[in-house]
């Protein structure tokens, strides 16, 4: 059985400073799945609280007597705010690295939830929402940064994987917990919950985390199999001077553009389901509430599935000998083609053939939400956070278009018939990016 802890290095040194021998001869640690997990729990928290506001929107709205175009627009400021933040959250995972960064951000946007329990009207609410989008910027670069030190490459699609699969799984998980908190307490005790519990989980995080070379207890062995490949850069290293100069040329490269236009299209069918999902069931389909609880779960359930196959696949093909930009771009163009699915809802009428359909969509959507490791791949090892934040800022543009377009199709049409459409039609746009635009990945050396 391996070995899950090893004896704390002596104060003063670091894993890195093990000889090799001795490597070779000790049975590695595998400290870098409790990390896993802590990034898990972190991304779970990070889309509960970005999507509480659409869980209890339906009694909110009602409550403060607002209107389908402001909750629209309360949905779009968290993506707004997101956006212009990522590119900052980037440079400041890669300046300041995920353990400061990643408390920070946890914390802060933890605080902004709160003060949605307090709001009194629409001013406070959208500020509040564009606080939490700003806060939570750090949040996916400090992952994939995490991951990016802490796995070597065959096992990187995999990670991605987890911790991806925490933006699916945290409302199947507690959206049932959080409709009878609000129904029970008030639609406010819900963001009083979520909020005291993400300060305590920010904490926690800066508690445990280390960068693999600092952590205690990686042994010599463990940081010796992550560094196997040369492209996890987890030795101790000085971190090198940031340069726009150099960063801005990233934007030039066809890598790039391929996978922020791609991450746009198949991130709207994401944002519908954190924003307009739970209205779409109550005022479109007519399900009663305890038809939501149990109904909700089951797409989130299906694009858990999808990010996890997704990964789980793009590793097994690699270790079978196939090219890291074929394993890595096949979910992708698979996932958001068929994400273009989502369409078909117009053409049924029972409830139970409409959320078999969302939950097939979703699961694609999770297929496609992959690209986070195709990111890993063709990142310069000095912008890490960057790369990632500059297409997870193409992939959060859609966090401003879709509510909004929603929105105003509700307001104009009474119905989400053209809104589902456009997502379709997003979708194949996706695939058509991921196929040929995005050419064979490979790291970008600036």
């Amino acid at each position: 059985m391996t070995t899950l802890h090893a004896k704390p290095f002596p104060r003063g040194t670091h894993a890195a400073s093990a000889t090799a021998p001795a490597a070779s001869r000790a049975k590695p640690t595998r400290i870098r799945y409790l990390i896993l997990v802590l990034l898990l729990l972190a991304t779970i928290l990070n889309y509960v609280d970005r999507s509480s506001l659409g869980i209890v929107a339906p009694l909110l709205s009602k409550d403060l007597g607002l209107s389908k175009i402001q909750m629209g627009e309360l949905f779009a400021a968290f993506g707004l705010a997101y956006a212009f933040a990522l590119l900052p959250g980037g440079v400041l995972a890669d300046v300041l690295g995920s353990r400061l960064a990643y408390a920070f951000s946890l914390i802060g946007w933890s605080l902004a939830t709160l003060m949605q329990g307090f709001a009194n009207g629409y001013q406070m609410l959208f500020g509040s929402r564009l606080a939490i989008g700003a806060l939570e910027a750090p949040g996916f670069p400090s992952n994939a940064r995490a991951v990016t030190l802490w796995f070597p490459t065959r096992e990187r699609g995999f990670a991605t994987s987890v911790y991806v699969m925490g933006q699916y799984i945290g409302t199947p998980l507690f959206t049932g917990l959080l409709l009878w908190i609000a129904s029970n307490h008030g639609w406010r005790s819900v963001f009083l919950t979520t909020g005291c519990f993400g300060i305590a989980f920010g904490l926690l995080w800066w508690t445990v985390y280390r960068d693999p070379a600092k952590h205690r207890s990686v042994n010599a062995a463990e940081l010796a199999y992550i560094n196997e490949d040369s492209t996890a850069p987890a030795a101790a290293k000085p971190r090198e001077k940031f340069d726009w100069r150099q960063a801005m040329k990233l934007l030039g490269y066809r890598q790039i553009l391929a996978i922020c236009l791609g991450k746009f299209c198949n991130n709207t069918i994401l944002v519908f389901f954190t924003t307009w999902f739970m209205t779409y069931l109550v005022e479109e389909r007519h399900m009663s509430m305890l038809k939501v609880g149990l109904f909700q779960a089951l797409p989130f359930l299906g694009a858990t599935v999808g990010i996890l196959c997704a990964g789980f696949f793009s590793d097994f093909f690699i270790r079978r000998g196939a090219s890291m930009s074929t394993a890595r771009k096949a979910p992708l163009i698979i996932g958001t083609l068929l994400g273009a699915s989502i369409l078909l809802v117009n053409f049924v009428e029972s409830n139970e053939a409409v959320i078999a359909i969302l939950t097939v969509a979703f699961f694609a959507q999770g297929v496609g939400s992959s690209s986070w490791a195709a990111v890993s791949e063709i990142a310069p090892r000095q912008f890490i956070g960057l790369t990632s934040s500059i297409t997870s800022l193409a992939a959060n543009i859609a966090g401003v278009t879709t509510p909004i377009m929603i929105g105003y199709v509700l307001h104009a049409t009474g119905q989400f018939y053209w809104a589902l459409n456009i997502m379709g039609g997003m979708c194949l746009l996706g695939a058509l990016s991921y196929s040929v635009l995005l050419g064979k990945l490979h790291r970008i050396e600036l």
